[in-house]
């Protein structure tokens, strides 16, 4: 069984700072546009401080996928080049 990357469980966590302080805020029966504000400040302060490792893992994965020492070559790719080679080949 995979696990699932970190990218999802930081959005899905972010989604959820900001979520659940604004349905609260809401159903006290504070201003739509306040309680948006509000939720908004709480989700990226919150974040913030207890996201941290998950937001580090996350730009650590991307800074390995941008800087690789060689790309990633997928099966398809090789079965086209080797298709085109022929092709190629043949003429």
């Amino acid at each position: 069984m995979k696990s699932v990357p970190v990218w999802i469980w930081y959005t899905a966590l972010r989604v959820l700072l900001f979520a659940v302080p604004l349905a609260v805020l809401l159903m006290a029966g504070v201003n739509v546009w306040v309680s948006t504000a509000i939720a908004a400040l709480f989700g990226l302060s919150a974040s913030l401080i207890f996201l941290r490792r998950a937001r580090e893992s996350m730009s650590s994965d991307l800074y390995a996928a941008r800087h690789r020492e060689t790309p990633v070559v997928h099966e398809d790719a090789e079965a086209e080049d080797a298709a085109i080679e022929r092709g190629a080949d043949e003429r």
